[in-house]
């Protein structure tokens, strides 16, 4: 399977992201791309302090843009978030279509995002917690023969979960993001190679990249890892689409040759 990952500078005007990403798809058609993965609030970039306005609330016209990206594209659209309002919570909610615009998925971030970097040359300060109601579950969701576990962010930096995935049968792993640029720089390429070998499982990292609005600047290098933790793509800086070739049987080599045990309980 051939999959595509989508790198952007969203802003807050929901209409300016979708005509990018509408863009992107056209070419990931023309590639004979199956699936294509979106970043972390793609659809509307808040500044952080406050939810963005457009929010998708049951199935309303924001849901439907979103729903239409597949359905307009013959691609499956994953991973990818939005603000979401539930029952008066707003929750960091993935969506998950298939190629005909079906539902198939819905995920809300666990791990909320807090750092103080007020010191740093940036002086970022986020606490999504302001923002967000946490999500509880997990959630596993198949495509095209792949099992696909979803993770927004912050939850990269919590291997236990990646871990429950995998013993519950997963093969790829996406987490898209907007990580910030100093924990980009430190981390990011680290912890998504590390998710991958430890795991044995593709990890799909769809991100934000550049300068969104005064207080949020993120990292990009959108990254596909392969189970053995070789970097296939790395979308580096800027605007763009990158891809690589996914196969069951290089995740099955990568497991014959580590011969790891799969027990989340040890």
């Amino acid at each position: 399977m051939k999959i595509g990952v989508i790198q952007l500078q969203s802003v807050l005007d929901p209409a300016e992201n979708l005509g990018k990403i509408k863009k992107f798809l056209i070419q990931a058609k023309q590639e004979g791309t199956s699936a294509v993965f979106l970043p972390e609030v793609f659809y509307s970039m808040s500044d952080g302090t406050k939810p963005t306005p457009h929010l998708i609330e049951g199935k309303n016209s924001h849901y439907e843009a979103i729903r239409a990206l597949a359905k307009d594209s013959g691609l499956y659209i994953l991973g990818g978030s939005a603000a979401t309002n539930v029952d008066g919570k707003i929750m960091n909610r993935s969506y998950n279509f298939s190629s005909d615009g079906t539902e198939i998925a819905l995920y809300d971030k666990i791990n909320l995002f807090s750092v103080d970097l007020s010191k740093h040359p940036s002086q970022t300060v986020i606490d999504e917690s302001r923002v967000y109601t946490r999500g509880t579950k997990p959630q596993m969701v198949d495509v095209l023969g792949f099992k696909l576990g979803l993770s927004i962010c912050f939850d990269l930096r919590f291997p236990e979960l990646f871990r429950a995935y995998s013993a519950a049968g997963a093969n790829m792993l996406s987490i898209s993001s907007a990580f910030t640029v100093p924990t980009g720089k430190a981390h990011w390429h680290t912890l998504l190679r590390a998710r991958a070998i430890e795991n044995q499982c593709y990890v799909v990292a769809s991100a934000q990249w550049g300068r969104h609005n005064e207080k949020m600047t993120t990292f990009g290098h959108s990254l596909i890892v392969d189970p053995w933790g070789e970097v296939l793509a790395d979308a580096e800086e800027g605007e763009k689409i990158i891809y690589a070739e996914v196969s069951l049987e290089k995740v099955d080599q990568v497991r014959a040759r580590l011969n790891v045990l799969r027990d989340p309980k040890l």
